[in-house]
């Protein structure tokens, strides 16, 4: 198979990934527009005979007072991964990004290495000895993904860290996903543990009401989501953050993004945004109150949202990253315990892996970062 590769309009990048089952929302032409402090171009792999194989945005981050770029394809590109000749496709990518001023690509490519059964987690949350995910014996092994990471390797790609990487845009390597393929609606509620479905009983009978908004109720997200990152000490993003992907992500698809909100007593007291490509639902950002947790209003948000992504026939609803330390002492086992409950599968992508066009500038890049 003979590729070449070169820049292509919004509307055929839209129109490949609209023939796609699903693909990455990082990977949209519109996801540039939403990251506005990088550069974006959109990428495509033709055939031999000019028919368009694959796909990639690129997002470009300049170095402080020098033309050159970190070029960075979050989950992505969306190609082959399992081709033999993966060199083939990489290859013009490289050699593209160089000319366009790249010193270094980083890419995530949408690739699942191993999966984790709710009761093999919970097994191992029990187990003393356990102390990570990755000391449980995976449910599912894919042995492709272990041929993709020798080629990556042998190509001279190496791979990132599992968090710090990337200006702070480094994606998840573990998440979490309910499989909704082939299962009634009754079938993913009786997955849910015992506290689960107690809790979303609590909240009905509390009288919690799950609603959508829409844009002019994003102020209102936005205070909940800064109540919560004050309380789980992380940095915010601005409201205009939110703003910007509402409209960017809904004028290229009116259902790419929707936003939900928990009510009682006529108080939004928790609120997610919700993100849709093809038969991949995501719940993407989540924010609460410090008071009426007692109600129960997140458990009750995310069965609703499960429930429309499954009208919509999704194949996965994604509850995104969780860490993989099983410690209860950890920061992040709660969130661990919480997606768990929900009685889905934790999945572990290949992660993030670097190619040094420019070693000088890539090592530079590390030790900033490091240091930050």
């Amino acid at each position: 198979m003979s590729l070449t590769l070169r820049t292509i309009s919004r509307e055929q990048h839209l129109a490949y990934i609209g023939s796609l089952p699903s693909a990455s929302h990082m990977q949209v032409p519109a996801w540039g527009d939403v990251k506005a402090e990088w550069r974006s171009e959109s990428l495509g792999w033709f055939d031999r005979s000019g028919q368009l194989v694959g796909v990639g945005l690129v997002l470009y981050r300049q170095l402080p007072r020098l033309k050159r770029y970190l070029a960075y394809l979050p989950e992505g590109p969306v190609i082959n991964w399992y081709a033999p000749n993966l060199e083939e496709w990489l290859r013009p990518m490289l050699a593209h990004l160089k000319q366009q001023g790249a010193f270094s690509v980083k890419m995530g490519p949408p690739v699942v290495i191993r999966r984790w059964s709710a009761a093999a987690i919970k097994a191992g949350i029990q187990n003393p000895e356990v102390k990570r995910l990755r000391d449980v014996e995976a449910t599912v092994i894919e042995p492709r993904a272990f041929e993709v990471s020798d080629r990556l390797r042998r190509m001279g790609w190496q791979q990132g860290e599992d968090e710090g990487a990337g200006f702070g845009d480094v994606q998840p390597r573990y998440v979490f996903q309910i499989p909704l393929r082939g299962r009634s609606l009754d079938e993913v509620h009786k997955g849910f543990n015992q506290l689960w479905r107690r809790n979303i009983k609590k909240a009905e009978k509390a009288g919690v009401e799950v609603v959508r908004g829409g844009y002019d109720d994003l102020p209102v997200w936005q205070q909940l989501y800064e109540v919560t990152a004050e309380r789980d000490k992380f940095r915010p993003r601005p409201l205009m953050y939110f703003e910007r992907m509402w409209r960017t992500l809904n004028d290229e698809d009116p259902d790419r993004m929707r936003l939900y909100f928990a009510v009682h007593e006529g108080e939004a007291v928790a609120a997610a945004t919700m993100l849709i490509v093809g038969g991949h639902v995501w719940y993407s950002y989540g924010a609460s109150a410090n008071h009426k947790r007692e109600v129960r209003p997140s458990n009750a948000m995310q069965w609703r949202m499960l429930q429309d992504a499954y009208a919509l026939q999704a194949d996965v609803y994604d509850l995104r990253g969780i860490g993989d330390s099983l410690e209860d002492t950890d920061h992040l086992f709660g969130l661990i315990q919480f997606k768990v409950g929900t009685g889905g599968e934790a999945a572990e992508y290949l992660g993030e892996w670097d190619f040094p066009l420019n070693k000088l500038l890539h090592k530079a890049l590390d030790i900033y970062m490091s240091r930050r």
